[in-house]
């Protein structure tokens, strides 16, 4: 789900930055100031801050080695990330193993609540900001990269803190027999790009290929079960990659949110995505029929998101981003509660919340902190409206930074996947 996807901001391979002019450069420069005022984003962090997280970064060999005892030793375990190609910190990795009559996945996320608590100035500044902000070729940090980009990034052959999700999984059924989420150590093996994991998949002698193949194996199973319990997929069509990440975050999220609602009895910041009306349903299924060369198979009428992903599948490619859109329209914003009443339409998911991505999103951040001291922030309504409210901002300035880009003849998803270079304005480029 586009909702819950982490936006990827990357310079494709073989392709350079796009080039601008000084001269356009700055009116750029310009349109994010008015917007970052307009939606109140703050682009520079105070120093205090930033002298916060630079000491948190100092001794972190020594601070793990005083950790080890008080958490699980997984260095052991093959462990590895998958990213864009120009990410800067890794914050989840995967490991998996089979056995005779089940899997076992664990997803490693940066402990960033070990270095970012309700003491310190960064998750002050984590509640003003809310979420990172990317807009094409240029991103508004959550927190601090100093920080974020080195000892919570899960960088290849050293020693991270991480909060580990492990999930023993029914062959059968993908059930949860067993979840466990606990503070650990890690050691990633090797960093991955999506290009590269691809790669892995198809050398049946390369490391980790296969790994990956039996992680890919359990996602599709993933992604098949939730498409058959009436999820909606409105991107049938990602890459192996992709759907390994996708689908084993969402696998996670969905874990640690369950432990806390049933087993723990303790509330958490639940993403709540509320279901359109009969009627707007009816329209958007109307609409996507009406496109040419598009049929909704009959036996799916009775559950729209059913529809929609049949749809989906056959539709011309011509055809998918009105599909897309005719849905988008409908749906209603998914917003951050305290109560899971309602669950999570689209994904059909009955309990819902973020844990993956603590990072870039004070929800996860917040879910961190509740699974660790197993209670919840006494303001924990407030931190939902607030990050809320921060997305909602967030997508409206990437919407009118994006229609900016366009009217001075510039492609926003170029810019977005290849980034910028400025240049002097006569070798500017002028076939974007």
């Amino acid at each position: 789900m586009s909702d819950d996807a982490q936006a990827e901001a990357g310079t494709v391979e073989g392709q350079g930055p796009v080039e601008v002019s000084e001269e356009l450069a700055r009116h750029l420069e310009n349109k994010r100031e008015d917007l970052f005022e307009k939606f109140e984003l703050r682009d520079e962090f105070p120093p205090e801050v930033l002298d916060e997280a630079e000491a948190r970064t100092e001794g972190v060999t020594a601070e793990i080695e005083d950790e080890i005892d008080d958490r699980q030793d997984l260095r052991d375990l093959t462990t590895w990330t998958t990213d864009p190609i120009d990410a800067q910190d890794f914050d989840d990795a995967l490991s998996i193993e089979e056995r005779e009559d089940e899997y076992v996945l664990w997803v490693h996320i940066a402990d960033v609540t070990h270095y970012v608590n309700p003491e310190t100035a960064m998750w002050d500044e984590a509640v003003e900001r809310g979420n990172t902000v990317y807009l094409p070729g240029y991103t508004v940090h959550m927190l601090p990269p100093v920080l974020a980009e080195t000892v919570c990034s899960l960088v290849p052959n050293e020693d991270r803190l991480a909060h580990t999700v492990e999930m023993h999984l029914d062959k059968e059924n993908l059930t949860y027999e067993n979840i466990e989420i606990y503070k650990s150590v890690i050691e990633s093996d090797e960093r991955l790009t999506y290009a590269e994991a691809e790669s892995r998949l198809e050398e049946p002698g390369a490391d980790l290929h296969e790994e990956n193949a039996l992680v890919y194996d359990l996602a599709e199973q993933m992604h098949e079960q939730r498409k058959e319990d009436g999820s909606l997929v409105l991107n049938p069509a990602r890459d192996r990659a992709h759907t390994i990440i996708e689908e084993c975050m969402l696998k996670a999220n969905k874990a640690v949110t369950h432990e806390l609602m049933w087993n723990r009895g303790v509330s958490a910041m639940y993403r709540v995505h509320p279901q359109p009306s009969p009627d707007e349903w009816s329209e958007a299924l109307r609409e996507i029929q009406d496109l040419d060369g598009v049929s909704i198979p009959g036996s799916t009428w009775d559950d729209p998101r059913k529809a929609v992903n049949a749809t989906l599948e056959d539709a011309p490619e011509r055809q998918l981003d009105k599909i897309q859109w005719a849905v988008m329209k409908v749906m209603p914003r998914a917003r951050y509660m305290n109560d899971p009443f309602g669950g999570h339409h689209a994904l059909n998911f009955e309990i819902y919340g973020h844990f993956t991505s603590p990072i870039r999103r004070l929800s996860d951040l917040i879910n961190h902190w509740i699974v660790y001291q197993n209670d919840v922030p006494e303001n924990l309504v407030e931190l939902c409206d607030r990050a809320s409210d921060k997305q909602k901002d967030a997508e409206q300035c990437e919407r009118e930074y994006k229609d900016f880009l366009q009217e001075v003849g510039l492609d926003p998803m170029a810019v977005n996947n290849r980034g910028i270079e400025v240049v002097e304005d006569e070798q500017a480029d002028k076939t974007i």
